[in-house]
């Protein structure tokens, strides 16, 4: 961990989870921890830039395909990488596939850039975890390998309780609400070396147990509007992604809201 950190520039590089789903803004677009991020590190440093080439839904093959190189060509401070997560929830996942494209992305962006971060990510408790868990813990395996021999800092998210608990997560119990996206920018934020303010991994107070009936009737509705959907675009080949440009294309200064 580098103190006083100084860093000039960020380029954040995955999926739904770095585009922002589900901390939803007024205007219906996204935010997120990246966007968190960018702001906090464009109050310290002015003429901070930022892009964010994440793609909802994209696949770890994809995000090598179409973001990395562009990535490592604009030569940032900082990359951020967080990707394959998609892979693993898939029912048939090639893994030594997933850790041959990731080991390729580290190899690309960890020479151009200052430091690179990667995550272990966050999971929502239940069974659905339960039943990935074997494939997530395999990923995460090899980004602690890859970290080691390539420099880069991972962020532990998926050992923080706190992220696993189901208040965090969206009710399409695939993306975290802006409450769980404020802290892992927080979590980030730490890893850089900037000085810490809240502690991210603080648990929630105790909850309130949902009766029967309600957690029924959020059942049905989550199978109507998000796993039916899910299923359909799985079957047919098609992502949440196809056809979406990158969140933030250009390392430009960072004109967002501060958080």
């Amino acid at each position: 961990m580098q103190m006083n950190a100084n860093y000039t520039s960020l380029v954040a590089v995955g999926d739904s989870f770095t585009e922002g789903m589900s901390d939803l803004l007024p205007d219906g677009s996204y935010r997120g921890w990246a966007d968190l991020l960018a702001a906090r590190m464009a109050a310290q440093n002015p003429g901070f830039r930022y892009a964010n080439l994440a793609v909802r839904g994209k696949l770890i093959g994809q995000i090598v395909a179409e973001q990395v190189d562009v990535a490592a060509a604009m030569q940032a401070d900082v990359v951020t990488l967080v990707g394959g997560l998609n892979d693993t929830l898939r029912p048939k996942c090639d893994m030594n596939r997933v850790r041959d494209l990731l080991e390729e992305a580290v190899e690309r962006l960890a020479p151009s850039c200052k430091q690179l971060v990667l995550m272990r990510s966050p999971g929502r408790n239940g069974p659905v975890m339960e039943r990935f868990r074997p494939r997530m813990e395999e990923l995460f395996t090899h980004i602690d390998d890859l970290a080691s021999r390539h420099g880069a800092i991972v962020v532990d998210l998926y050992g923080a309780a706190a992220l696993g608990d189901q208040r965090m997560w969206d009710v399409d119990r695939l993306h975290l609400t802006a409450e769980g996206h404020r802290r892992v920018a927080e979590a980030v934020w730490q890893a850089l070396g900037y000085p810490p303010e809240d502690d991210w991994r603080l648990p929630l107070s105790a909850a309130v147990p949902l009766k029967w009936a309600a957690r029924r009737v959020a059942d049905a509705r989550f199978a109507r509007q998000h796993l039916a959907p899910w299923i359909v675009r799985r079957l047919t080949g098609r992502s949440s992604g196809d056809g979406r440009p990158p969140k933030r294309p250009e390392l430009l200064p960072y004109d967002g809201p501060l958080p």
